[in-house]
């Protein structure tokens, strides 16, 4: 017997604009059999489960191409981790198999049902009789981004979902749509809550709305057996170095396309740096516009050297890109992509497309000790000095700074005869020279690091916790809250000056945040729970 349970998605109500257009036809991944169509153009709606008062008639979306373009690539990117086709095309929905396919129609039309911004019958993606889900697009003020998280949204409750509920640490429901946690570009929330007001969207491990031990696994209940497809296969089958593909052959340019799929999934790459000098890498996830909008990989970057010894990891908090920026001897490295953690949401569901490009040096070696740089801490600045040992006049003489030795940017455009530099405010701990000649070659320095000089803060004795104790160091007294990826309080209480013991019984496993906070400072770490 069929499971009718309705689901529905609430907005508030906004005036009608009217706009038609040519629908774009689109295919997220023509080579899979299970099909979710997104219909823009209207649809005559009868025979369906929709149907118990005789047939609807449904308007056009009222979007333009760019439009429904944007929506495309918004909910294709949601299911980009699976063997699913996201389409516009009604060619390729009526090919698909019956029990594997659903058509969500965006249309202007609502009154029919209420104020409900889209509504889907659970678990009717494999009944095989062409009911539909609705998105009311005119309800949604024709915002685009609410329009694909809808559509996203009711699509997931076809294939099983529930919503993802919000419970206080009694076990008492606050409410029933999740709406995340963060704000700018890693600010988070999960499809099946309330995404309108978060960039990164992604399905979730969380409680339903029927009890706070009711643990949804979205991912596991998209790709059961019930909805008859699974993940998308591999697009990197490397498991090992030796299998690790080649970024860069005969050419100083590194590109690459990649695909994280699962939260196991990690893709590698070989990269051969002919001489020394700057490799300069950017791994980026996929987005509908600049500044990382709309992305649901966060990224995370492993450098490694040819003894598969791990050089760096690069997994800058704020952002979900990752950038190597770094001198390195010439010789062969290896580069692991992975979906992560931040500060917002958990590794779970940190999936999606990502692009990969760079670039390493010429053959033609860089002199090694050609501009030595050092420095020094004298009176709560920075000393920078160095020497230039080159035939070649100096045309330009660069200073870049980096707090994490990850990201170097421009500190200050020097004289060509310059050759040292007081830096009074300390915001940096490594620093490096680019220097052009006046023949048009370009150099870097080593990089130097210095101690910064940043204010004390609360540190946690190791981010990996394997018992219901964290113990925590405290520079002075210090507020203290511990919460889990979903927002949810954990514990709180207050910490003193030096080493204290914070016992959590009962601890489960997972990612973990914990802020500590006084009059003048508020910083927060992360730990896991194994």
């Amino acid at each position: 017997m069929k499971n009718v349970r309705l689901t529905v998605l609430l907005i508030l109500l906004f005036p009608v604009l009217e706009l038609n257009a040519q629908v774009p036809l689109l295919n997220s991944y023509p080579a899979a059999k299970a099909i979710i169509f997104l219909d823009f153009d209207g649809q005559n709606v009868s025979g369906t489960n929709w149907n118990m008062e005789g047939p609807l008639y449904c308007g056009p979306s009222n979007l333009n191409a760019a439009q429904i373009t944007e929506i495309f690539n918004r909910v294709a990117e949601d299911y980009r981790p699976f063997n699913i086709n996201v389409s516009t095309d009604s060619n390729a929905y009526k090919t698909a198999p019956i029990d594997r396919r659903m058509r969500v129609i965006l249309t202007i039309t609502s009154d029919w049902y209420g104020t409900a911004g889209g509504v889907a019958y659970t678990n009717s993606f494999t009944w095989g009789n062409n009911t539909p889900c609705f998105v009311f697009t005119a309800l949604h003020k024709y915002n685009i981004k609410n329009i694909a998280e809808a559509a996203s949204h009711e699509a997931g409750h076809t294939l099983g979902l529930r919503h993802q509920a919000v419970y206080d640490t009694s076990c008492r429901k606050i409410s029933d749509y999740n709406s995340g946690t963060g704000s700018g570009i890693a600010g988070w929330a999960p499809i099946m809550g309330v995404g309108y007001y978060r960039n990164k969207t992604t399905w979730h491990y969380g409680p339903n709305p029927y009890g706070c031990a009711n643990e949804q696994d979205d991912l596991a209940i998209i790709t059961s057996e019930d909805n008859g497809f699974g993940y998308r296969e591999d697009d990197n089958t490397a498991t090992d170095f030796a299998a690790a593909l080649k970024l860069n052959v005969d050419s100083t340019k590194l590109a690459a396309d990649g695909l994280i799929s699962t939260n196991t999934d990690t893709d590698l790459f070989q990269i051969t740096m002919p001489a020394r000098g700057l490799l300069q890498l950017q791994v980026e996830p996929y987005s509908i516009a600049p500044n990382e909008e709309g992305s649901n990989l966060d990224v995370k970057v492993e450098l490694y050297n040819k003894n598969r010894k791990l050089i760096n990891t690069y997994n800058p908090a704020e952002l979900l890109s990752a950038t190597i920026d770094t001198l390195l001897p010439s010789g062969t490295y290896y580069v692991a992509v992975s979906g992560t953690s931040n500060l917002f949401s958990s590794s779970y569901a940190s999936l999606g497309a990502y692009t990969i490009r760079g670039a390493v040096p010429p053959a033609k070696a860089l002199p090694s000790k050609a501009f030595p740089l050092k420095g020094a801490i004298v009176e709560n600045s920075h000393r920078l000095n160095w020497l230039i040992d080159a035939a070649e006049p100096i045309k330009k003489q660069v200073l870049e700074f980096s707090k994490d030795g990850t990201l170097f940017l421009p500190l200050t455009n020097l004289s060509p005869d310059s050759r040292t530099y007081l830096h009074k405010t300390i915001n940096a701990t490594q620093y490096r020279l680019h220097i052009t000649l006046e023949n048009g070659q370009q150099y870097y320095s080593n990089t130097m690091a210095l101690q910064s000089t940043t204010v004390a803060k609360p540190q946690l004795f190791t981010t990996f916790i394997h018992t219901d104790a964290v113990q925590v160091s405290s520079p002075a007294t210090y507020n203290y809250a511990i919460t889990n990826t979903t927002g949810q309080l954990v514990q709180k209480g207050q910490l003193q000056e030096g080493t204290s013991t914070i016992y959590m019984a009962g601890l489960k496993k997972g990612l973990y945040f914990i802020s500590f906070e006084n009059s003048s400072q508020r910083t927060v770490e992360k730990f896991i729970r194994q």
